[in-house]
């Protein structure tokens, strides 16, 4: 989750330690990525030649060279699997592709090599990516820190070689060097990328820091209390990584009964020449009919009876913002039956508005004048509830009025000489003091019982009125909650770094009752854990850096992109580009039918297979009629599952602008 401050004052996630972007694996670094490119770069060039009727040279080299630069990976993988006494489905891929060569059928063979090869791709690219974000997460701690030593001067130290007890000064503006407690001092820190409260924590003497969490305008000097390689950074990365080896192997529904499929499909072709020799049949009339059955029985329509349909739902869900990354993201997105939410940046918008203006009575100020009284105090300062106020005014079209001796005061608020006037602008637990009025008590209660953050207006030393200010709802927020709840039979989960108040109060307003507030990353991956080890296939909803080890320990993540960090969109398994909350439910029901489209197809090619397989069997079935039906088959499932590109095929979710 990140904040305004982040985004405003701190260096980027992504850039390294020596002050350069973080490097990123290039696509085309990866033999995978660049195999796969070669196969259809190949593949594209043959095409025209082969169905022009050009040279069948020509067509023929091209064609060759597509085999062999897409399928030498796989099936010496394959080859390396058999070794292991596996039959894995890429060999038989191989194969099932060379034997449609044997019998004419090059252009099939070549496109199933290029669909192959390409997959490979994919994946190779997108572990490669999340390998990136996770070594770059560490650059959010910074390398060096200012250390104060016993005679009061200071020093610049590596913060890798930082001991506990060590003592750190940490200015305004600067991170948190190591995990710590403040000694002495006053500031607030915002730290959304560990506990992803929308908005800086006051932070004075006896309370915990970060390391990699930004001080606000105050000067802070920290005691060092937890050795580098164990701060919460540090534990962030390690579960990520330990998340993403432990998870249990994702694979497509049809690889689960590749092994039983493959072994059967070569055992019986060897038996179906075999056998017939045993018995006198002659070497040629063999040799056809195993062929012929080897074809019929080979799983292309089978493959195609899951990739068009999870294709296509990858495709449709892409042009409403929604990128899934894999075949197997988009099949197990509907597998989902519980769902976890973040709330700031997921549920909310990520940013802190103004939501209340309560002038006093007998102040002579309504809510437009106490607005732009307040904002012309706060408009010097770069905090971001000063911003959310001045934002505000900005909105409404306000005179931004001059502020004359301006200062501020970390933990208490600003002040300035606004239009002849002494301002302040501030918490209100430092400026109503006991000669405050009830009634003023009792409004700043009930914003902030309504999980606003409130602040309070003075002018000459008289409270004239207070702002509440909250991190605002998503339009689409209630209607997805809803959505989520119809479709898996459960109320979603809230899981968030921030209080316990807020927490509730947004929770009420969306219908979550679950509430699980003020946890940090390790306890949103416990959570996690303990429902995934009750059976539950559970979906996690985040954008920050303190989500990314949740949405890697679920069954399936999804990241909000807008705001999303880097490691949370490299982590997750489908990122919502648009921020549009509705388009969640909306690719949870697409999957579910592509799903029912791959068992459609499954049962079309099964029929097909062994109606196919029976007459080549029992009778004689001709090779061309052979190639035909199966041919035919693959054709049907691949049109059935087409039809997930369509428009209608998205589904439509109250909220969904999209």
């Amino acid at each position: 989750m990140s904040s305004v401050l982040d985004q405003r004052a701190a260096p980027p996630a992504a850039a390294s330690r020596s002050g350069a972007p973080m490097r990123r694996t290039r696509l085309l670094a990866l033999p995978e990525a660049r195999w796969a490119l070669a196969a259809l770069v190949l593949f594209l060039l043959a095409l025209p030649v082969h169905l022009l009727g050009g040279p069948a040279w020509l067509s023929g080299t091209l064609f060759a060279a597509t085999y062999c630069a897409g399928g030498w990976e796989p099936g010496w993988e394959g080859l390396k699997a058999l070794k292991d006494k596996t039959l894995d489905v890429d060999l038989l891929m191989v194969v099932a592709a060379l034997g449609a060569a044997a019998i004419g059928q090059v252009l099939d063979g070549a496109l199933l090599i290029v669909i192959f090869a390409t997959s490979g791709a994919l994946e190779a690219v997108a572990t490669a990516r999340t390998a990136d974000s996770v070594r770059g997460l560490l650059d959010l701690a910074p390398t060096t820190a200012t250390r104060l030593l016993p005679d009061g001067t200071e020093e610049s130290a590596d913060t890798a070689h930082l001991a506990v007890g060590d003592t750190l000064l940490v200015r305004p503006g600067e991170r948190v060097g190591a995990d710590g407690r403040v000694l002495d001092g006053t500031s607030d820190v915002d730290q959304a990328t560990i506990t992803g409260e929308p908005l800086p924590v006051a932070k004075r003497a006896g309370d915990e820091v970060f390391a990699g969490t930004v001080n606000g305008t105050g000067a802070l000097r920290v005691r060092v209390e937890r050795d580098p390689r164990d701060s919460v950074i540090a534990r962030i990365v390690k579960m990520v990584e330990e998340a993403s080896e432990t998870k249990a192997p994702t694979q497509l529904f049809i690889e689960k009964i590749e092994q039983r499929y493959s072994i059967a499909m070569v055992l019986a072709t060897l038996a179906v020449f075999t056998v017939p020799l045993a018995f006198g049949d002659a070497l040629q009339s063999a040799l056809l009919r195993a062929m012929t059955f080897m074809i019929v029985a080979s799983p292309c329509a089978v493959v195609l009876s899951t990739m068009p349909p999870l294709l296509s739902a990858i495709a449709n869900a892409g042009r409403h913002g929604v990128l899934a990354k894999s075949a197997v993201v988009m099949e197990r997105l509907g597998q989902a039956d519980m769902v976890a939410l973040d709330k700031t940046g997921t549920l909310t918008e990520g940013t802190p508005r103004v939501t209340d203006i309560h002038p006093f009575p007998g102040t002579n100020l309504d809510e437009t004048a106490l607005l732009a009284l307040a904002a012309g105090a706060e408009n010097p300062s770069e905090h971001p509830l000063a911003r959310a106020v001045v934002d505000a005014a900005r909105e409404r079209g306000l005179p931004l009025h001059e502020a004359v001796g301006f200062s501020s005061v970390p933990g208490e608020g600003v002040s300035a000489t606004v239009e002849g006037h002494a301002v302040r602008v501030g918490s209100p637990a430092r400026l109503l003091n006991a000669a405050a009025q009830a009634s003023h008590h009792k409004a700043v209660a009930d914003l902030e019982s309504a999980g606003r953050t409130t602040v309070a207006v003075l002018r000459d030393g008289i409270v004239v009125g207070v702002l509440g200010i909250a991190d605002r709802l998503r339009p689409d927020a209630r209607a997805t909650v809803a959505a989520l709840t119809g479709l898996t039979g459960r109320t979603p989960v809230l899981l968030t770094g921030d209080n316990e108040r807020a927490a509730r109060h947004l929770a009420a307003e969306v219908g979550i009752t679950d509430v699980r507030a003020g946890l940090l990353p390790q306890d949103k991956v416990a959570a996690v854990k303990v429902w995934e080890a009750e059976g539950r296939r559970v979906l996690v909803v985040g954008d920050g850096v303190n989500d990314a080890p949740a949405l890697a320990a679920a069954h399936s993540g999804i990241a909000m992109g807008k705001a999303g960090s880097d490691l949370a969109l490299e982590t997750a398994d489908a990122v919502v580009v648009r921020d549009e909350l509705a388009t969640i439910p909306a690719i949870v029901q697409l999957s579910r039918t592509a799903r029912r489209l791959v068992i459609q197809n499954l049962a079309i090619a099964g029929t097909f297979i062994t109606a196919l397989v029976l007459w080549d069997l029992i009778g004689t079935l001709p090779l061309p009629l052979g190639v035909a039906g199966h041919e035919g088959s693959t054709v049907i499932v691949g049109l059935n599952g087409l039809r997930l590109l369509r428009e209608a095929a998205w589904p439509r979710i109250a909220g969904d602008a999209t």
